[in-house]
């Protein structure tokens, strides 16, 4: 068989390296390139402009006092998950990665065009464009924490369940294009969640549900047998939280 390369772009994270270590058993990973994370203060303006003081203000507060103790309270859970499912958070081979401010730089562009991979995943960088899509003649594959297009945007697990829409809590693994999850769909899974599981807990069950559907899609793209669906039906962009929505979604519909 021809000789068949991957290549990641990506931000540093759990999610990233337990995708990268678990791929890397299946397929030649060229390099990650990784992203760095935009600024605090441009990722707050632009909120603002287009959410509002109000729900900012709300989402600040929930990432300062509620995610911070959720992150400590959860700790053993979330070690249990990542070996129950075997999984590996350890770093990335340096001699791997390549950092880049933004992954629509003409860096990552040259790059594209020197390696030509065969498949390009992406995971948790920011919208990516058409200069990139293009600098690559290969499929780029998305790892998505939700069931699209019903839960684009970010938490799709917790808004599901939030929402008294269990059936939804999933994964979704698709084609990217430039929109915000609204590619085609590859492959689609429902997660299921106890009640010791809460909100830092459910992207890690999605993504150990998300990584044999991501080995699928790869092999699929090697083999010229991609199957892609787009899907129907209602679509919404969902954001982080807000302090208040966390704590009536606690309190009230029981969703940590």
């Amino acid at each position: 068989m021809e000789h068949k390369t991957v290549l990641i772009l990506a931000t540093d994270g759990d999610s990233t390296r337990m995708i990268y270590h678990a791929l890397v058993k299946h397929f030649d990973i060229s390099s990650i390139i990784l992203e760095q994370k935009e600024s605090r203060k441009v990722f707050i303006k632009r909120r603002l402009k287009k959410l509002g003081l109000a729900k900012v203000t709300g989402q600040l507060l929930f990432q300062v006092l509620v995610a911070p103790v959720l992150k400590v309270t959860s700790r053993n859970k979330v070690q249990k998950i990542v070996s129950g499912n075997g999984l590996c958070r350890s770093e990335i081979p340096e001699e791997k990665i390549v950092r880049v401010n933004s992954i629509n730089s003409s860096q990552v562009e040259d790059i594209l065009q020197e390696k030509q991979p065969d498949v390009v995943i992406v995971n948790g960088t920011r919208i990516i464009s058409r200069k990139i899509l293009n600098a690559a003649t290969c499929v780029f594959i998305n790892s998505h924490t939700g069931i699209t297009p019903r839960y684009r945007g970010v938490h799709g697990g917790y808004w599901a369940l939030a929402n008294g829409d269990k059936e939804n809590c999933g994964v979704t693994v698709h084609l990217l294009d430039e929109g915000i999850d609204t590619g085609e769909v590859l492959y689609q899974e429902v997660t299921e969640v106890t009640e010791k599981d809460n909100f830092v807990t459910y992207p890690y069950l999605q993504t150990a549900k998300s990584i044999p559907l991501l080995v699928h899609a790869v092999n699929d793209a090697f083999n010229n047998r991609i199957k892609k669906e787009k899907i129907g039906g209602k679509s919404q962009l969902w954001y982080h939280p807000t302090m208040w929505d966390y704590l009536y979604n606690r309190l009230i519909k029981k969703v940590k």
